[in-house]
């Protein structure tokens, strides 16, 4: 029915109400096409499901748009071959957007928090949102009793100091010694590792007394274990949540991007301080979980950060929760 035959009708309706001494409804009154004001009403930064007997919440730190994925992921690889797969899973060829996805276990007993974010010094760019998400899921920092490190770049320590101040006060902190070892060594001085050594030196140092440094395979507590998953950074670690016959990984930054990574282990990413090792790494972590069918936690997928992956011919894909967790 075309617009005018409807407003025809409508003539044609209301001259009969008025005939008829009736009154006219309001909607015949009033424009159909009034301006409704954009809401600026955020999504939402966390979350939550249920693990067994664990309470699993991740929270959104933020999201930062950037050029790439090229050469930041793919730089052994010719541009437009990156840029054919990102084409072929429906995204830009040449813009991306990063998450970072801090992980919030309710064990029961402990409050344990996995990575930092940014902090407060991520705020100016819109990132260093985990507090706020945090509140937003019912919880505050001085509630969190452990503070998992899985790594020590900086999206992942920032939010450990506030200033001179803890940020999150009444927390023991859990962090690997291998990764801790490197970073506070001299030997990085002068190189492209100075500026991140600068970054454990004012986060994560100040916290030494109150941190256990543990090796791979210990575990932080009964149903949470590290793993090695070296070559992102030289102690980089993934951990298992078992419980309740339930299991998850938090995989960190094992994957960056969840098509240049999962799709193409064997690409180079920026980040990784051992790219060879990185690739090596990626392949074994996500062959394990794609085999045993696990669903996994990744700092940088998309948000909510949560799925399993299928393996492909020269990958895995990436396929995110829906209601596995709901029902």
């Amino acid at each position: 029915m075309s617009t005018f035959e409807i407003s025809r009708r409508d003539l044609f309706l209301a001259s009969s109400a008025v005939a008829g001494g009736l009154a006219i409804p309001q909607f015949m009154t009033e424009t159909a096409d009034a301006a409704v004001p954009p809401s600026d009403a955020k999504t939402p930064g966390f979350k939550r499901f249920q693990l067994g007997e664990f309470e699993v919440t991740t929270l959104l730190d933020g999201l930062r748009p950037g050029d790439g994925p090229h050469p930041t992921f793919g730089a052994n690889q010719k541009p437009e071959t990156v840029a054919e797969l990102m084409k072929a899973n429906f995204l830009p060829e040449t813009k991306t957007v990063n998450g970072f996805a801090p992980t919030l276990i309710n064990t029961g007993s402990e409050l344990i928090l996995f990575d930092t974010g940014f902090g407060a010094g991520g705020r100016e760019n819109g990132l260093g949102q985990v507090e706020a998400n945090m509140k937003a899921a019912g919880y505050t920092p001085d509630q969190v009793t452990i503070v998992v490190i899985t790594h020590m770049h900086g999206d992942h320590i920032g939010g450990l100091m506030n200033g001179e101040t803890p940020g999150y006060a009444n927390a023991r902190y859990v962090a690997g010694e291998i990764e801790y070892g490197y970073w506070t060594d001299p030997a990085r001085a002068g190189t492209p590792a100075e500026n991140g050594a600068k970054g454990v030196n004012a986060k994560v140092k100040p916290l030494a007394e109150k941190t256990t440094f543990i090796k791979a395979g210990d575990s932080v507590v009964t149903g949470i274990t590290s793993e090695a998953a070296y070559g992102h950074t030289p102690g980089h670690m993934i951990f298992h949540i078992e419980s309740a016959g339930k299991h998850l990984v938090l995989t960190a930054d094992t994957a960056n991007h969840y098509v240049a990574s999962l799709q193409r282990p064997d690409w180079e990413v920026a980040f990784d301080t051992d790219k060879q090792m990185g690739a090596a790494t990626r392949t074994k972590v996500f062959d394990m979980i794609a085999t045993d069918k696990l669903p996994f936690v990744g700092y940088h997928m998309p948000f909510p950060a949560v799925g399993f992956v299928e393996k492909q011919d020269m990958g895995y894909r990436f396929v995110p929760v829906t209601y596995q967790f709901d029902v």
